[in-house]
């Protein structure tokens, strides 16, 4: 059975910490950068983030499996960090967390997760039997590479153009 408690990633984008908070604070675009969400959603009447504001992602395995989920947002403070919690049945409570720091030439985004609730056994079995999950820490530490770098492209960019994911 696999685990999972905690992982992060860094990297220096070319663009003021409001700039970088403005693009991963809007849920709506994560589609964009991220290799497994493929589409979000503000609900109860929410249109920007804010603590307590909720959103529904949709998740795609590498198998072409989807599952929805609706996290919490727990931390809007712009400019500094974004965070929110996402709680599913025998999944647990992983808590995803975009840490700014300003520094020379721009901004330091650090991407990361917590895990709150660990994932149960059967939680593990659906990952690994029903979606095909592989080595989920491996997965999300390289989907977390994969979505800063795509937002690294994009702040820089005088277009703010999204490239195509490889």
């Amino acid at each position: 059975m696999q685990t999972l408690d905690r992982d992060e990633v860094s990297t220096v984008v070319g663009a003021d910490p409001a700039a970088v908070y403005a693009l991963v604070s809007d849920v709506t675009r994560t589609p964009r950068f991220s290799p497994e969400v493929t589409s979000a959603r503000w609900l109860d009447g929410a249109t920007r983030a804010a603590v307590g504001a909720r959103f529904e992602a949709v998740n795609t395995a590498g198998n072409g499996r989807s599952w929805r989920n609706r996290p919490v947002v727990t931390v809007a403070d712009p400019g500094r960090e974004f965070a929110f919690a996402r709680t599913e049945p025998f999944a647990g409570t992983i808590v995803w967390r975009y840490r700014l720091e300003p520094v020379q030439g721009g901004t330091r985004v650090t991407e990361s997760y917590t895990v709150e609730r660990p994932v149960s056994r059967l939680g593990w079995l659906v990952i690994e039997h029903i979606f095909g999950g592989g080595v989920r820490r491996e997965a999300l530490h390289d989907g977390m590479r994969t979505t800063l770098e795509r937002m690294r492209v994009v702040l820089e960019s005088d277009r703010g153009e999204v490239p195509e994911p490889r």
